[in-house]
């Protein structure tokens, strides 16, 4: 989809921006594991790094056993240019699993697209938590266990 591309100043005032040092809920990797076995660990990344069948990045393919694949790029709308809306968000997270009373975490390979997935619960209403080391730094741990496949396990 093109659209007309503008030059010069924006027409509209200046916006204010209220950030707060450690607003965002973290998780460890100790965390991150044991909210795959109490609530819901999403996985952001794409849906055949999640299964194992390829990884570009890191050494071993695969996910944190327990986590749920959730690509990002199903928060956005077709041609990626906006998120889905609120309700569409809220569908889609409830289907994969998250309840108001259920804690909710994401990772991805090293922590942007899962930023990204935090947002797109937050707008659904649905507050999560990041794992910013994500799959980066859990597969570079030997000690820790890796699933494979379509299934959290």
């Amino acid at each position: 989809m093109e659209r007309p591309v503008e030059y010069g100043r924006p027409s509209h005032g200046a916006g204010r921006l209220h950030a707060r040092a450690r607003g965002l809920p973290l998780l460890d990797a100790d965390g991150a594991a044991a909210l795959a076995r109490s609530g819901l660990l999403l996985d952001a990344r794409a849906a055949e790094r999640y299964r194992g069948d390829v990884e570009p990045i890191d050494p071993v393919g695969g996910h944190i056993p327990g986590a749920v694949s959730a690509p990002t790029t199903e928060n956005v709308s077709e041609g990626a240019t906006t998120f889905l809306s609120r309700e569409e968000l809220a569908s889609r997270f409830k289907r994969l699993g998250a309840e108001d009373a259920r804690e909710v975490g994401v990772y991805c390979g090293s922590g942007v697209s899962g930023a990204h997935e935090v947002l797109a619960l937050a707008i659904a209403g649905i507050p999560a938590a990041l794992y910013a080391g994500s799959w980066s730094q859990w597969s570079s741990d030997p000690a820790r266990p890796v699933a494979t496949g379509p299934d959290p396990q």
